[in-house]
């Protein structure tokens, strides 16, 4: 840290002049100088020493009272500072940006594909054909031979109406006729109604003979992939025997977190990869977006068809698929691709160009616009966006610093984003076309704001002003010289923590644990519980911050950058605390996390374990010393 620290003064030391520009500085009287801590810079002490709260050396802090207001609340640099500082900016700009949604899942049958066997009438099952799962069968392969009374009662009745109905002489009645040819006819359709097909039906006639046992084909090619019964065995009607799943087109069930649902939509493409084929991706329909939410993962059920029509893929393999959803305007999303389409309404998957009905169900093709698959006009405004990089997050507040175009100066500026997408946040307010943004060394424009006590990111206020007099962040100097003294004590003053408090240190230590062993999922859970643990305790900084925070994250990477900006909230809280002694936690500290920004951590045991890399960088970092 004290490293850092002087690296940053050497860089910033070169905006010295460029605040007092313009300035007479001959007379040493017009300076008024502060001392401060760079840990926590509303410290402000008229004579050198240490910090009462951290006990650090106090460093230098020297304002001018007659720079103007707007240097109050900004940073003007020098050429040099600027390259030391490896200061870059970024226009903002207005540009379709493209949100890509990542999520996991698995192939499964198409139900409306899946077709059972059952037994249209009681008998013993002498012989199954097809006697193991996996077979691939086509319509009409022979798949049972059934021994059945009731069968063979049904052949004599055909036979014996077939024989009645030839014997009938042209002298017959025709009420007789019409009677005979009524019972010939209803014995024909039994046969048919108790799964014979007319091909038997017709060798039956022709015999003349009723047959013991009767032979059961496909009604449908597919893969067997269940047999409920076996060879021998007594069946009753209804009673399954084999099914049948037709694999030519497959559904794959993605699950989606709730913070995605907004840029999902029926008819978007999905891509989707397995490690069953690598290096080949295949493609898919959203065909249904579950209207329930599962309450335990706080996903929702995607649905995707997938023409399979090379059999390549597999029912139960794992699949991770990807929507990359087009944003225009104020974060809605783009999908035309249905734009003019007739969708049925109970089988999405059925998209024609023309009206008509479905081929499935029967009922009327309507238009795509009516059923929502049509989200936004191609035409709508395209979002202000500026890069990812450039706000500085804290919780609630978003903030930015705009470079002047005429000169080397850094306001502060609080904007709202809208969400993020890929590289790039879409602004909603706060910005105009055209301004220049930080994207790179806001943090150290930051800090410097920091420690001369000027309004920054965490200290949006910044210290007390007395009136348009003082600037630079000058305290006000009647409060300075009275309330030194009970200044000093009350930052020495601590209060014991409260124990409704101890379960957040507790979640927290556990969460850092699991991101330094690369554990997703058990850290998904410490932070849910977290928030539940800091909601009520009286640690205010990091109960509003974690009420910002989803309960489950899909890249432990965005996890790790949350966890940064949870640390700095708890580390702000605790600072007012005396904590327990038997609290087993030490603060470490790496210069490498946070994009190179550095972040502090707190954990258990003295070795480190650096939950900001996990296992690619474990020991990187340095012990601080105990809270």
């Amino acid at each position: 840290m004290k490293q850092f620290l002087v690296i940053l003064l050497l860089v910033f030391g070169f905006a010295v002049p460029a605040f007092s520009q313009g300035h007479d500085h001959s007379s040493h009287k017009s300076v008024s100088e502060l001392w401060t801590c760079s840990m926590h810079p509303q410290i402000k002490l008229p004579e050198p020493g240490k910090c009462p709260i951290c006990g650090m050396d106090l460093i230098p802090l020297t304002t001018d009272p007659e720079d103007d207001s707007a240097a109050m609340v900004s940073l003007r640099l020098s050429p040099t500072a600027e390259k030391l500082a490896e200061i870059s900016v970024t226009k903002v700009k207005r540009m379709s940006v493209m949100k890509e949604v990542r999520m996991v899942g698995m192939l499964d049958y198409d139900e409306t594909r899946l077709t059972h066997i059952t037994a249209w009438v009681p008998g013993r099952l002498d012989r199954m054909f097809v006697d193991y799962t996996g077979i691939r069968v086509n319509k009409g392969d022979h798949m049972i031979e059934l021994y059945s009374p009731e069968l063979i009662s049904a052949q004599e009745e055909l036979i014996q109406g077939a024989k009645s109905l030839k014997r009938l002489g042209s002298a017959a009645s025709s009420l007789v006729r019409r009677s005979t040819e009524q019972s010939y006819k209803a014995a024909r359709e039994k046969l048919l109604l108790l799964g014979l097909n007319e091909r038997q039906v017709k060798e039956i006639e022709a015999r003349g003979k009723a047959s013991d046992r009767v032979t059961i084909y496909a009604p449908t090619g597919g893969v067997v992939v269940e047999r409920s019964a076996t060879e021998g065995m007594y069946v009753q009607t209804g009673t399954r025997v084999y099914s049948i799943a037709d694999l030519s087109t497959l559904w794959l069930h993605l699950d989606a977190y709730e913070s995605d649902l907004p840029w999902l939509r029926y008819g978007q493409d999905v891509e989707f990869s397995t490690q069953a084929i690598p290096g080949k991706t295949f493609h898919g329909t959203i065909s249904f977006i579950s209207p329930v939410l599962n309450q335990a993962t706080r996903t929702t059920r995607v649905r995707v068809n997938v023409d399979n029509s090379n059999h390549a893929l597999k029912p139960g393999l794992f699949v991770n698929g990807v929507v990359k959803a087009r944003v225009y305007g104020a974060g809605k999303v783009i999908d035309t691709a249905l734009k003019g389409k007739y969708v049925g309404p109970m089988h999405p998957e059925v998209i024609q160009d023309t009206p008509g009905t479905c081929p499935i169900c029967g009922m009327d093709l309507v238009p795509a616009e009516k059923l929502g698959y049509i989200t936004e006009s191609s035409d709508a405004p395209v979002p202000l966006v500026i890069p990812a990089s450039a706000p500085l997050l804290t919780g609630k507040r978003a903030i930015v610093y705009v470079k002047e175009k005429k000169e080397s100066r850094y306001f502060p500026r609080e904007i709202t984003l809208g969400p993020r997408a890929g590289k790039h946040y879409i602004v909603e307010d706060g910005l105009k076309e055209g301004e220049l943004v930080v994207t790179t060394g806001a943090f150290k424009i930051d800090a410097d704001l920091q420690i001369k006590g000027m309004r920054s990111m965490m200290n949006p206020e910044g210290i007390k002003q007395s009136g348009g007099g003082h600037n630079h962040g000058e305290m006000d100097q009647e409060a300075s010289h009275d309330d030194d003294s009970s200044h000093t004590s009350n930052a020495t003053e601590k209060v014991q923590l409260s124990t409704k408090d101890a379960p957040v240190l507790e979640r927290y230590l556990n969460l850092s644990e699991a991101l330094a062993l690369d554990d997703l999922g058990e850290a998904n859970k410490e932070i849910t519980a977290l928030k539940v643990a800091s909601h009520n305790s009286s640690l205010a900084k990091l109960q509003e911050l974690t009420k910002q925070l989803p309960d489950q994250f899909k890249d432990i990477s965005v996890l790790r950058d949350n966890f940064g900006s949870v640390t700095k909230a708890l580390l702000t809280d605790l600072e007012s605390y005396k904590l327990p002694k038997e609290l087993d936690a030490v603060k470490a500290h790496c210069p490498m996390a946070m994009n190179g920004k550095g972040g502090n951590w707190l954990q258990r045991g003295n070795k480190v374990r650096n939950p900001y890399f996990g296992a690619s960088m474990l020991g990187c970092g340095s012990i601080e010393g105990e809270l």
